[in-house]
C-alpha cells in the first residue's frame, strides 16, 4: 500500500511493494552552487568524452527526484486500482539470485513518457541520432545483486535512472570499460580479468552506459532494505540496430505469442 507523502516536510515516504519503508530526500543539487553543482552542471560534451572513451558516464541530477518519486507513487496507486499491486509484479530472471518486481512500459504506459522524453537529452549526450526502444521499473531487495551480463540489441544506449532507496545509501553500477564487437550470451558473478567502472547513484542520478557491447551489472549486494530503479533503452536512427526501435522485434514476436 502506498505510504503517505508529507509535502510540508522536506523528505518523501514512499512505499516499495511489499518491502514498505521511509526513504529520506537528501539534499543535492539543489541550488547549483558549489562543487556538488558545478558536476551537475557538467554537460553533454563532457559525457560523450567519457562514454565514447569507457563506454559509461554519470549523468548527475539527470531528473528531479521529486517528479520521479510522483511517479512512483502514481505507479503504485494506478496498479493498484487496476486491481494489480505493485507487489504482483515479481519476476525473476538469470541475472537475479531471486525474485524482484518489474514493471514494463507496455503494461503501464507512462513510463513511455519518461522514455520519449528524454531522447533528445540522451542523444545530445551519444552525439548521435537516437530512438526509444522501450523501458521498464525494477526494484531490488536488500542483498540483491544483478549478475554481469551483455543486453539485447535493443540497449545499444541505455540508461540506468535510480528513483530512491530505502535507507538512502548508494549502489553502485558496474560496467566493463573495454567494448566486446559481438554481445556475448553468458552470464558471470564479475568482470573476471577485464577492467570495469563504477557508479555509486543517488536519487535522480542516471548512469549512460553502452548496454548491448559492454558488459555491466551489479557486484556489491544491495545495502538499502528496497530500491526503486527505471531502465531506459534507445538505438541509433541511422545504426546497425535501427530496426530495434520502438521494439519493434519483440512486439512482433508477443504478437505471435512467442
Amino acid at each position: 500500500m502506498l505510504g503517505p507523502i508529507d509535502k510540508s516536510a522536506d523528505k518523501s515516504i514512499v512505499d516499495c511493494g511489499a518491502w514498505a519503508d521511509h526513504m529520506p530526500l537528501p539534499a543535492r543539487c539543489r541550488d547549483g552552487k558549489g562543487a556538488a553543482g558545478d558536476e551537475c552542471r557538467k554537460g553533454g560534451q563532457v559525457a560523450n568524452e567519457d562514454y565514447r572513451k569507457q563506454g559509461y558516464a554519470h549523468l548527475p541530477a539527470l531528473f528531479p527526484r521529486e517528479v520521479l518519486l510522483a511517479l512512483y507513487a502514481r505507479m503504485q496507486a494506478d496498479l493498484k486500482a487496476q486491481g494489480r499491486p505493485l507487489s504482483s509484479f515479481a519476476a525473476q530472471g538469470p541475472l537475479l539470485k531471486r525474485p524482484a518486481l518489474e514493471v514494463y512500459a507496455y503494461q503501464y504506459a507512462p513510463l513511455l513518457g519518461f522514455l520519449w522524453g528524454l531522447t533528445p537529452r540522451i542523444a545530445d549526450e551519444v552525439g548521435a541520432e537516437l530512438l526509444p526502444t522501450y523501458a521498464y521499473f525494477r526494484a531490488y531487495q536488500h542483498g540483491d545483486v544483478c549478475r554481469i551480463h551483455h543486453d539485447r540489441p535493443a540497449c545499444e544506449h541505455s540508461v540506468s535512472l535510480t528513483i530512491a532507496y530505502g535507507d538512502d545509501r548508494p549502489w553502485a553500477l558496474s560496467v566493463q570499460t573495454t567494448p566486446t564487437e559481438t554481445p556475448r550470451p553468458e552470464v558471470t558473478e564479475d568482470f573476471g580479468a577485464e577492467p570495469y567502472g563504477s557508479v555509486a547513484m543517488q536519487p535522480g542520478d542516471g548512469v549512460l552506459y553502452q548496454g548491448t557491447h559492454h558488459r555491466h551489472g551489479r557486484l556489491d549486494a544491495n545495502p538499502n532494505s528496497w530500491s526503486a530503479h527505471l531502465f531506459l533503452h534507445w538505438v541509433e536512427k541511422d545504426g546497425r540496430y535501427a530496426d530495434h526501435a520502438f521494439d519493434r522485434p519483440a512486439m512482433e514476436r508477443a504478437a505471435r505469442g512467442q
